[in-house]
């Protein structure tokens, strides 16, 4: 006798982090793009900084992390905010606070710090 179950449903609960921001810290040695050569693991660190100082780091609030290759090496220095989705680039440490003040403290996306969908590596 079988038995017929209804398809998997996805149960969502509670992320141990409410936002996660992952850096491309990835290098190549070929001379192909990377973010690693833009300075990426000077914005990993800031980030980390930054969400300490704003008291955001920890269970359910956020975790900065590091990433290897992102695949979008042509945008870099390449960031994402999860669960959102959220893709950005940044030049220097000021980028880098608005991120945290705005996007992963406020939750409002930096618009001008976006990257376009259609770039990719």
């Amino acid at each position: 006798m079988t038995q017929d179950h209804p398809p998997h449903k996805l149960h969502l609960v509670p992320s141990y982090y409410a936002r996660h921001i992952f850096f491309c810290l990835n290098e190549r040695k070929n001379g192909e793009e990377c973010c690693a050569a833009q300075r990426a693991y000077d914005g990993f660190e800031r980030c980390k900084q930054a969400v300490r100082a704003a008291d955001l780091a920890g269970p359910g609030r956020v975790r900065v992390n590091k990433a290897g290759c992102l695949d979008r090496c042509a945008a870099g220095p390449v960031a994402v905010v999860y669960p959102e989705g959220v893709w950005y680039t940044y030049v220097d440490a000021q980028d880098i606070d608005e991120i945290v003040e705005s996007h992963l403290k406020n939750g409002q996306v930096v618009e001008r710090l976006l990257i376009p969908p259609h770039v990719g590596r």
